[in-house]
């Protein structure tokens, strides 16, 4: 595999850096994390105006017809600042309709989220340990062709400003993905807060109704997962990322004994951990997204990579935290946003332990590792 990124895509890393840079200042920050809905709707408005917020979506759409990767370099400037805006969410969800849906699905959804109109979110998860198994909340169909979901989601990010959200069901020919109305009848929602302060809600299906995305054969909800972990790898890379830059800059700006703390050997070793930590997440996740990118199989890849982000991220949000000090807690100082968020992400759709025990049974089932 290439590791090289082409001119367009260090291009989109640039133009990101600079939106997240400029609209996601640490004041702006603060200001969003008191509002009411703790997202930055003015940053949302930028990113679809420069075209980043569709960058993955069919031009024929308003998007920017390119791909994952250029999506996954958008996510990762995303996390390296920490910005309160649902990309993954929408953009993901809006992916899978455009994967699977119908042509006027696709026409009535995809151009409101490239334009940034329109937010959409997605309920994967549910209560109990995350095992990557069939979704517990059901799906089925009636004698006329209608469909309804049963069952509950858990932390259903971004439901307070989201209309629509994308959940997975297991249904009587297999597992499918179905778009729900949040505001029908038979929806209910328990507003919560997740780990990084971000509203989440658990959300109640009591026969609701619901359109089938796709078949319900078991192939789309695997194709969703698949490109939901490496988004998450990918801004837990640029959380991590962010977080030793902060850390840089405050160690060599504090001194003690009359030299900057960066110069200590202890301080030293836990940044050069860091680095190797950072350097296995980014290597497993471009490799995993290359491989989408190709249409190549998967192996275990994606797991790899997600087990990487939960694992290794932590570790890197936790040294970076440590080596601040007594400045690494204080909710004045940046940094903590880094640690809340690199201990979500490392729980969404299971933890490292989660993550490894599901990477075993692909072992033992035949899947290859591929290098």
């Amino acid at each position: 595999m290439d590791f090289n990124f082409s001119e367009e895509q260090d291009a989109i890393r640039s133009l990101a850096d600079e939106v997240f840079t400029s609209k996601a200042t640490i004041e702006r920050t603060k200001e969003i994390e008191l509002s009411a809905e703790r997202v930055d709707r003015e940053l949302w408005r930028e990113l679809a105006s420069t075209g980043l917020l569709g960058i993955a979506l069919p031009e024929e759409f308003g998007g920017g017809g390119l791909g994952l990767s250029e999506l996954y370099a958008l996510l990762e400037e995303q996390g390296r600042h920490v910005a309160a805006v649902p990309i993954w969410e929408t953009t993901l969800a809006a992916l899978a309709v455009n994967e699977f849906g119908s042509d006027s699905l696709r026409a009535e959804l995809l151009p409101s989220v490239a334009d940034g109109s329109r937010f959409l979110t997605v309920g994967l998860e549910e209560f109990g340990p995350y095992t990557g198994g069939d979704p517990l909340t059901t799906a089925e169909q009636d004698a006329d062709g209608n469909w309804t979901v049963t069952g509950e989601k858990a932390v259903v990010p971004m439901t307070h400003v989201a209309n629509l959200a994308l959940v997975s069901a297991t249904a009587s020919t297999g597992t499918a993905l179905l778009l729900v109305d949040l505001s029908a009848e038979g929806v209910t929602l328990e507003q919560t807060q997740s780990t990084n302060w971000e509203i989440c809600a658990n959300v109640t299906f009591a026969g609701a109704p619901a359109q089938l995305i796709g078949a319900a054969d078991g192939t789309t909800v695997p194709w969703l997962i698949d490109r939901v972990e490496l988004a998450l790898a990918a801004i837990q890379w640029g959380v991590g990322s962010g977080a030793v830059a902060q850390a840089v800059t405050y160690l060599n700006g504090r001194k003690q004994f009359g030299r900057p703390l960066a110069t200590f050997q202890a301080v030293n070793h836990q940044l050069a951990d860091c680095y190797i930590d950072l350097e296995a997440m980014r290597v497993t996740l471009w490799q995993a997204a290359w491989r989408i990118s190709e249409g190549l199989d998967l192996g275990t890849s994606v797991l790899v990579a997600k087990w990487w982000a939960t694992d290794g991220g932590q570790r890197v949000v936790h040294r970076t935290t440590h080596v601040h000090g007594g400045m690494g807690v204080d909710t004045d100082y940046p940094v903590h946003r880094h640690l809340l968020w690199g201990k979500q992400i490392a729980a969404t759709l299971g933890g490292s332990s989660s993550d490894l025990a599901r990477l075993g049974a692909q072992l033992a089932s035949g899947v290859e590792v591929l290098a």
